[in-house]
């Protein structure tokens, strides 16, 4: 780490956003988990509403890539929609 006061704060700003990401991406793998291991079509629903939610949330953010959150949906709705 450097000794300018830039470089310092950079690096606490860093730090903040690091453990602000890896938050929302456990949330994220979590919510998925959820969808991917539900049975019942009536909860899966439910939980792929909340999930599809989020991953709309991160990609707004720029903590996950649109085309991913693009992906992750499509997937999950092709899981719900074959249960």
């Amino acid at each position: 780490m450097g000794n300018y006061l830039s470089t310092i704060k950079r690096a606490r700003q860093s730090k903040k956003h690091r453990e602000r990401n890896t938050h929302y991406k456990s949330l994220l793998k979590t919510a998925i988990k959820r969808v991917l291991s539900t049975k019942d079509k009536k909860t899966a629903e439910e939980a792929l509403g909340k999930t599809v939610s989020l991953l709309d949330k991160l990609a707004s953010k720029r903590i996950i890539h649109k085309n991913k959150a693009a992906n992750q949906k499509s997937r999950l709705t092709l899981f719900v929609n074959k249960l």
